[in-house]
């Protein structure tokens, strides 16, 4: 019998690479899945926190997949290393602070790393000649083969008839027959697919998988770049970013305000890290405060909070302002009327 050849997928929880792992399988290949953590990846976070999505699936896509396909999925670590793709990106940034083309090669280069010490054939993933303007154009896909190390052990079964021969393809291991030329933007030949394999309640199969591809949260990541000494980031960084109404009233100092009750829930794990205020006259939104404050800023900040909260219309509001040496200061203020906000204050 002739020995049965394994992959690796790049398993990110997006319909594509669904169906490329699945298409292997068919062959009769052993399929494991690779998830590479960023700390970028939308899976489940917004949704988990925020109270109005509770009725929305608490689901990481990429393990769904896997238990869809009844695979092993390896989920890996990556913030440190990935510091640098982001920072440092050879290729540039697309439309937001997605650096789409070093990114897919970063993670494909770290897949070849990952065959070589688990005695694996080759690599799959889910690309789509066409389909991302970036990372997925039939001139930039040879680039993440070249700079990866991957050469022809990167199969892309979805569109592999688009592109030259592999060696799973010419050594016989994967029946090119068997394998697609699915190109373009449209999805409709993969949800076509989906319903062959019998695929349901698959994840959007235009939605993105990472933060940086939103330009609300890349504005929010290049302002907080702008007002530090420094363009380096921690988990905490990346994760406050993703909740809140972030205000800059000055250039010293940020707030962060709680948008509804889950926010507020998850802000208040930050508390020993960050200042915050919160109303102690009326019901309200938790507030942190990101910089170096002073009493005029905190009296500032306490009124904007104000704003937001049951006593936005009062005359007067009592607002506790925290320190995370566990000092506190009690502030009376007059909410912050709405046209008194200038709109370049929002983040």
């Amino acid at each position: 019998m002739s020995k049965q050849r394994k992959a690796v997928a790049l398993i990110s929880g997006g319909l594509d690479s669904l169906l490329a792992a699945k298409v292997m399988l068919e062959q009769g290949i052993h399929v494991e899945g690779i998830n590479f953590y960023t700390g970028f990846c939308v899976e489940g976070h917004t949704h988990a926190i925020r109270k109005k999505d509770k009725a929305k699936p608490k689901r990481n896509n990429a393990l769904w997949s896997a238990e869809q396909l009844g695979i092993k999925l390896h989920i890996v670590d990556v913030i440190e290393e990935y510091k640098d793709v982001l920072l440092n990106p050879k290729h540039g940034y697309g439309q937001n602070m997605n650096p789409c083309l070093d990114c897919k090669g970063f993670m494909v280069k770290k897949a070849v790393e990952w065959i070589k010490e688990n005695d694996f054939d080759f690599i799959i993933t889910g690309e789509v000649i066409g389909q991302r303007p970036m990372s997925q154009r039939r001139d930039t896909m040879p680039v993440i083969q070249k700079e990866s190390g991957a050469g022809d052990l990167l199969l892309r079964p979805l569109c592999a008839k688009n592109l030259p021969e592999t060696i799973p393809e010419i050594e016989g291991w994967v029946d090119r027959e068997k394998l697609y030329d699915f190109s373009g933007r449209t999805r409709k030949p993969q949800m076509a697919l989906a319903k062959e394999f019998g695929f349901v309640d698959y994840a959007s199969p235009a939605g993105g998988c990472c933060f940086l591809t939103d330009k609300n949260y890349s504005d929010k990541l290049v302002d907080m770049w702008q007002h530090r000494s420094s363009r380096d980031y921690e988990l905490d960084d990346i994760m406050m970013l993703k909740v809140g109404r972030h205000i800059r009233p000055n250039e010293n100092f940020k707030m962060i305000v709680g948008r509804e009750q889950g926010e507020n829930k998850f802000m208040e794990g930050y508390k020993k890290i960050y200042p915050y205020i919160h109303c102690t006259s009326h019901n309200g939104p938790l507030t942190l405060l990101d910089g170096n404050i002073t009493a005029d800023d905190a009296e500032l900040a306490a009124r904007i909070a104000a704003r937001y909260g049951q006593g936005r219309d009062a005359d007067e509001v009592e607002m506790s302002v925290n320190y995370p040496d566990g000092k506190n200061t009690i502030l009376k203020v007059k909410p912050m009327l709405a046209d008194e906000i200038p709109e370049v204050w929002y983040v």
